[in-house]
């Protein structure tokens, strides 16, 4: 056994501090190497969130719709007839920089599990990608192995990966972001839970061999990069979507018996997390003996079984006598199955190898002991005023426009979402396909329901005023899903930020969390499950502060939904909301101007509200044809995505105000919807009612979009230039 010294200790990433605290819980004895990588991986930034739970704890979690909240496997929610939908997102980002298509592929593995390990079963995935600057060498090769490892893991396991966002910048040229969700339905008679109970009650392994793959995986996601960060190839677990669709058709049909106490799937650190977290939560102890861990690899240690992250692989704790019949099930789907230990009374994790007691830990000491910081914290500097008289107009807007919708941050991402399968299990809605609606459509299978879902940031915005920009992330996913027509439930959040143990960093997380707090609560859209992913830089250069949303919401019937393609000439085109010409952190100010500066546009979460609530009744009293929320790229941008959706165009009316032409145009101000109808007096009506601006813009039709007044753009020549850009850039040598 390795003498345990400092630098061993300092190898698996604990403090002096923290070692102290491992001394006093074992009573002043030294643990040995496996205890230590034990307490090495749960005690990770990864595993316990020690940076980030004095801020994540001050979240809103709780409503009439909340089933289940933060601390299971994935947040569950009510969504009527005896259902819920099931669903999380979590990081995958150092593996996929390290290793692009297995670090994307385990990461859409491992979300999966988190989902059906639930019980439910898996109806769409998600995902939201970050990547360098495209000019940086890196960056077509990193694109092109993450959508890869994506699109093979999901394709292959047959659930349809249905939306998402993807957006380039400088920040992520050396830690590139690969935040994947899944949403599940399920009975709600039917949910699992991880909480271990029952002395005696065996505790089962199943799925695929244990291999060295992953290990230390958790403690690499902990740190940030270095020139090594190659190096760490092998932290980066191998996954096999052939397998996970065997493993969850075989944990649905044990689901459907009486048989299981207990489940949790083995994520980051393996079986060393799933068995201390099935334990705490149950007050239990356990005794393995992992001579019987399935193994695809000769002469392991224990030390190497426990810290694995192998892919495909779950722990249970069945009902006594009942794993003849488990096994069965198991066997038939080819899967391996052990059980592999048991659970006692003493509070321990008591480990056995050769014959060998090789651990022996306290369980909740070590699981509920993990160290928490209150790390200290500099709020951001609040960014000079921008006036949008300062900021210089364009020579023709719609020349401005064409640039715009060409550029990387606003170009379809199409050559993205066509190598997903988004349509396999046949519930997709067509309307809320990629490209097709605000938010992805998936019916409830067999009913006239849908659910929506999302995937939402603007980092831009949190760098410049984290507050503001944790209130605009939840706004904005909350927007998403209004302007299908659903009825926004909660959200799930994986907030990607640099390292924590900087102030201005940490300030960043603070801020982020109390805008969106502000946010949630005032939305009621509560936050059930959630992933922290610190330690995002590179060489001391950090991401953007990057608080991704995910988001579901109910649609009753599906058949009242609306896309953002306008669907009829002729129609009216309405403005619903404030138009104040905000250009402070704009796309135009970046993209066209070449500046970064300007506070973000503020949200007023009343109006949010307010707004969002006319534009859903809108839509399900048939009064909407298309509906679209305004965010990147302002009024413009929006209304040229409605006519290239609909392959109708739109001619455009600016009224007289004093905001300047080009604010009104390319501004970003929130709480904003632009809504095709071929009733305007009851829409201007409504609004009136509901104490909502709404203003008459335009009407559809032709095959051009123009200002009234002035030249127009074919809408051929606008899609040409929001397609050619993405398969130009990965097609280019």
């Amino acid at each position: 056994m390795s003498e345990i010294t400092p630098e061993i200790i300092a190898e698996h990433g604990i403090s002096d501090d923290e070692y102290a605290k491992i001394l006093e819980i074992l009573d002043g004895r030294t643990p040995n190497l496996t205890e230590l990588g034990i307490f090495s991986v749960m005690w990770s930034e990864h595993c316990s969130y020690k940076s980030s739970k004095k801020w994540l704890k001050t979240l809103p979690t709780e409503g009439p719709q909340v089933i289940c909240g933060p601390g299971e496997n994935a947040g569950v929610v009510d969504i009527g007839d005896g259902q819920a939908a099931i669903f999380k997102m979590e990081s995958h980002n150092h593996p996929s920089y390290i290793e692009p298509y297995q670090g994307a592929a385990t990461g859409v593995g491992g979300i999966l599990r988190d989902v059906f390990t639930m019980g439910a079963r898996p109806v769409c995935n998600l995902n939201a990608l970050r990547f360098g600057s495209p000019d940086h060498p890196k960056t077509r090769h990193l694109v092109s192995g993450v959508v890869a490892g994506i699109g093979g893991y999901g394709n292959c396991v047959g659930v349809p990966t249905v939306g998402g966002e993807c957006e380039f910048h400088e920040s992520y040229n050396g830690n590139i972001l690969v935040n994947a969700m899944t949403v599940g339905v399920a009975d709600q008679d039917r949910i699992f839970y991880s909480a271990a109970a029952g002395v005696g009650n065996p505790v089962v392994y199943v799925g695929s061999k244990t291999g060295r793959d992953g290990i230390h995986g958790a403690t690499m996601a902990s740190a940030e990069f270095s020139e090594d960060s190659e190096e760490k190839r092998p932290t980066v677990q191998v996954g096999d979507p052939f397998t996970e669709k065997l493993l969850i058709e075989a944990c649905l049909e044990l689901m459907a018996t009486d048989m299981i106490v207990a489940i949790q799937d083995m994520g980051a650190a393996g079986l060393t997390s799933s068995s201390f977290e099935m334990a705490s939560k149950g007050g239990m102890g356990v005794e393995l003996d992992l001579d019987h861990v399935p193994q695809r690899e000769s002469n392991m240690t224990a030390y190497e079984m426990m810290l694995s992250e192998s892919q495909e692989r779950m722990l249970m704790v069945l009902k006594p006598g009942r794993e003849d019949e488990a096994r069965k099930i198991f066997e038939k789907w080819e899967l391996d199955f052990a059980v592999v230990g048991h659970l006692t009374d003493t509070g321990h994790m008591v480990l056995k190898h050769k014959g060998e007691i090789v651990a022996d830990l306290p369980i909740d000491p070590l699981a509920l002991a993990s160290p928490e910081y209150d790390r200290p914290w500099e709020r951001t500097p609040a960014p000079a005023p921008l006036d949008a008289n300062d900021v210089p107009a364009p020579n023709d807007p719609m020349a401005a426009l064409e640039t715009l919708v060409g550029t990387p941050a606003l170009a379809s991402k199409r050559w993205i979402w066509e190598q997903y399968d988004h349509m396999v299990m046949g519930d997709t809605l067509g309307i809320g396909r990629p490209g097709g609606a605000d938010a992805a459509l998936v019916r409830v299978h067999g009913t006239k329901k849908a659910l929506a879902a999302t995937s939402d940031c603007t980092p831009r915005y949190c760098k410049a005023d984290p507050v503001e920009g944790g209130r605009q992330v939840v706004a904005e996913a909350w927007r998403n899903i209004t302007a299908t027509g659903a009825k926004p439930l909660a959200i799930t959040d994986n907030m990607n930020f640099g390292n924590p143990e900087k102030p201005q960093i940490m300030g960043q997380f603070v801020g982020c969390i109390e805008g969106m707090r502000e946010a949630c609560t005032a939305l009621d859209f509560p936050v059930v499950s959630g992933n922290v992913s610190l330690y995002n830089e590179t060489n001391g250069q950090a991401i953007l502060p990057t608080p991704t949303i995910g988001a579901i919401g109910l649609m009753s019937d599906y058949e009242k939904a609306v896309g953002i393609g306008f669907r009829n000439a002729g129609d009216a085109v309405i403005l619903i909301g404030d138009t104040n010409g905000h250009l402070g952190q704009s796309l135009y100010l970046r993209e066209l101007q070449g500046r970064e500066d300007g506070p973000p546009p503020p949200v007023d979460l009343a109006l949010e509200r307010k707004n969002g609530d006319l534009v859903r009744d809108l839509i399900q009293s048939g009064l909407a044809n298309a509906c679209h929320d305004i965010a990147d790229g302002g009024l413009l941008v929006t209304v040229a995505e409605m006519a290239m959706g609909g392959a109708i165009g739109a001619e455009i009316s600016v009224p007289d105000s004093a905001i300047p032409v080009h604010a009104w145009l390319f501004g970003e101000d929130q709480a904003r919807y632009v809504v095709a109808t071929n009733d305007p007096d009851a829409v201007m009506a409504k609004a009136l009612e509901a104490g909502v601006t709404a203003v008459r813009i335009g009407t559809t039709g032709g095959d051009a979009l123009s200002l009234a007044g002035g030249e127009g753009v074919a809408l051929s020549a606008l899609k040409k230039k929001n397609e050619d850009w993405m398969p130009g850039f990965m097609g280019a040598a």
